[in-house]
């Protein structure tokens, strides 16, 4: 019988918490999550790594595809809750060792930043700044509960082991985009 308190109280508190959480978004819909990891590589390897858009499904776990249609446009393909998601995003900012910017065009609202700073010769700091609207009610429980921060952690660990095991990237688009 006390288990069951335990239980229960346990639930009423998550329950309370998860309430205050959703309800400090007031109207808005919009989500935020800042996210940032040492890689051990030079910051224009890891720059040049992540310019190879396509290669995203092997250290992001919910993609199953992105296709580069041009310079500045990418189709992704996701599985979230086991429900398919697609979406197309622009390069709005693209600065070579230093930044890239998006923002969606179809599809899943969401924008963000991925930033580039040199440490030593051999390291760099990556910076993810990524914005989002979380649609069904499970992808907002999955929001509040901090789901999108932990998968946000998970695949920053997931790019520094592929690049760090590697060494060197796999190709590298060196153009600019100007921001707009």
């Amino acid at each position: 019988m006390p288990g069951k308190l335990v239980t229960m109280a346990a639930l009423a508190v998550g329950g309370m918490l998860l309430s205050k959480q959703m309800k400090k978004r007031g109207g808005s819909r919009s989500s935020s999550v800042e996210e940032s990891i040492e890689v051990n590589v030079p910051a224009s390897t890891a720059y040049n790594q992540w310019t190879q858009f396509e290669e995203f499904p092997k250290f992001m776990s919910h993609l199953e595809e992105v296709r580069q249609l041009d310079d500045t446009h990418l189709r992704w393909r996701a599985s979230v809750g086991g429900k398919r998601k697609e979406w197309v995003s622009e390069i709005t900012e693209q600065v070579p060792d230093k930044r890239i910017a998006w923002r969606s065009t179809e599809g899943i609202p969401n924008s963000g930043v991925v930033t580039f700073h040199h440490l030593t010769d051999t390291s760099c700091k990556i910076m993810l700044q990524l914005d989002y609207e979380p649609g069904s009610v499970d992808e907002q429980l999955a929001d509040a509960i901090g789901g999108v921060r932990q998968m946000a952690r998970a695949n920053l660990k997931k790019f520094k082991q592929l690049i760090e095991e590697r060494g060197v990237e796999t190709g590298a688009w060196r153009g600019t985009v100007t921001q707009h």
